[in-house]
């Protein structure tokens, strides 16, 4: 038997799977606390030695490695303009598992400049003008930017023209530059891929280590990846393997994501297109919906949704502070997991409301209606009973008064193995595996 582990080290759990690389099985799984206050490799190495007991696991098992812990990649957008560059490297930013923490747009001054540092960013992406377009504010901000010392990596994906000279400029003044391609390399056309690899790489190369998770160098080796990224690429794989539109909606202790992989659509590239682009693998995070932390977020967010009234929101509230103050807590009775159920329902519903509406300053949002399959995940679905997790899920899709158009014939399955992060580890190495593996525990 072939093995493979696959972990998630994150911001509280450390789930680590293992792989049959023959059988395409799942054949071991365990969790453990996340070790961030000494070094995350102890929980790392507690998990994987749970979930490999008995296996006859060998010291030459690959590992597969991806991480959220210690805040996970934090992303700063600088862009042109807001309603289009800006935008679009804020998309591209979140499609590579980042967490947007700062979008600014236009000529970056000094006051610009102090906010850009006060948001504590791991990356910047440096975006700005279509191929042949404008080149001044790009040039501008890579040049404020030099002249201020930053020492924060950043990512040259705007005019193509001009990025040499972006780099160079940067590079000249002490600044860690990757370059890539335009994100944005024509009005409505919007092209990630280079951005999301240089993203990865940075986020592998300086920001791993950077956050001192680990006392030495054996941590930053085996991540490959941030989570959010593998995960999207674990979407990706399945949607590819199963056929038709899907969403995922992953509801965690600190935000809510939703994932979906839409089938591109012809007249996208019609008169009323997108300026910034349409993404149509593609993800958000809301970082006011959690079960823990941001628990209270999840309260104020479906009052102002109306899906709470006054006596709901009364109701809710107590009990939603009580969680924020302790991240650690688990329900222990009937009552308590209702609870848990009622916030992960009301956190779904609105994450997903919002990703099919859309952000601000978008013409539209995401049309869902073609929605074959809808993956829940996180904790509170996976240790939930089935017909509780089954309920949460059935909310969104009965949530006909959100402003958005439901999926019209949706299947809803939990990911109740932890097995997207794993198959999109696996899939640059093992890419039928990661497909096998998906079409046994979701398919």
């Amino acid at each position: 038997m072939s093995l493979a582990v696959c972990a998630d080290v994150g911001s509280t759990w450390t789930k680590v799977g293992v792989v049959d690389l023959d059988a395409g099985l799942l054949v071991g799984s365990a969790a453990a606390p996340t070790t961030v206050g000494t070094d995350v490799l102890h929980g790392l190495d507690a998990a994987v030695a749970t979930a490999t007991a008995g296996l006859g696991a060998g010291g030459d098992v690959p590992w597969y490695v991806c991480s959220s812990a210690g805040g996970g990649l934090r992303l700063a957008v600088v862009g042109y303009e807001p309603l289009v560059t800006a935008q679009a490297g804020r998309r591209v930013g979140l499609s590579a598992g980042a967490h947007v923490v700062h979008v600014a747009a236009g000529r970056l001054g000094g006051a610009d400049v102090t906010a850009l540092r006060a948001a504590r960013p791991d990356v910047v992406l440096l975006v700005g003008g279509t191929d042949g377009g404008d080149a001044d504010t790009v040039i501008h901000n890579a040049t404020r930017l030099a002249r201020a010392r930053w020492r924060v990596p950043v990512v040259v994906a705007g005019n193509v023209d001009v990025r040499d000279e972006v780099c160079a400029l940067l590079a000249g003044a002490g600044v860690p530059v990757t370059a890539a391609e335009n994100v944005l390399p024509r009005i409505g056309v919007l092209a990630p891929s280079s951005a999301r690899a240089a993203i990865r790489e940075v986020f592998l190369r300086h920001v791993i280590g950077g956050k001192r998770l680990s006392r030495g160098p054996r941590f930053a080796r085996l991540v490959r990846a941030a989570t959010p990224d593998a995960v999207l690429t674990g979407v990706e794989v399945l949607a590819d393997t199963v056929g038709g539109d899907l969403v995922v909606v992953d509801v965690g202790g600190a935000t809510t994501d939703v994932y979906s992989v839409l089938t591109p659509d012809e007249r996208a590239d019609g008169p009323g297109r997108e300026v910034a682009g349409s993404l149509w693998r593609a993800r958000t995070v809301e970082g006011d919906l959690g079960m823990r932390w941001s628990a209270p977020g999840v309260v104020r967010a479906a009052v102002e949704e109306r899906l709470l009234d006054a006596a709901g929101q009364e109701e809710l509230a107590a009990v939603a502070a009580l969680r924020a103050a302790d991240p650690g807590f688990l329900p222990s009775s009937p009552g308590e997991r209702a609870v848990e159920g009622r916030i992960a329902a009301l956190a779904a519903t609105v994450a997903v409301r919002r990703h099919a509406r859309g952000a601000t300053g978008e013409r539209s949002g995401r049309d869902l209606r073609d929605v074959r399959l809808l993956v829940g995940s996180g904790g509170v679905l996976r240790h939930a009973p089935a017909e509780e997790a089954a309920g949460v899920l059935a909310a969104v899709l009965g949530d006909h008064a959100g402003g958005w158009a439901v999926p019209r014939a949706a299947r809803a399955v939990v990911d109740a193995s932890y097995v997207l992060a794993a198959a999109g580890l696996l899939a640059a190495d093992h890419p039928g595996v990661a497909r096998a593996v998906l079409r046994a525990h979701l398919g």
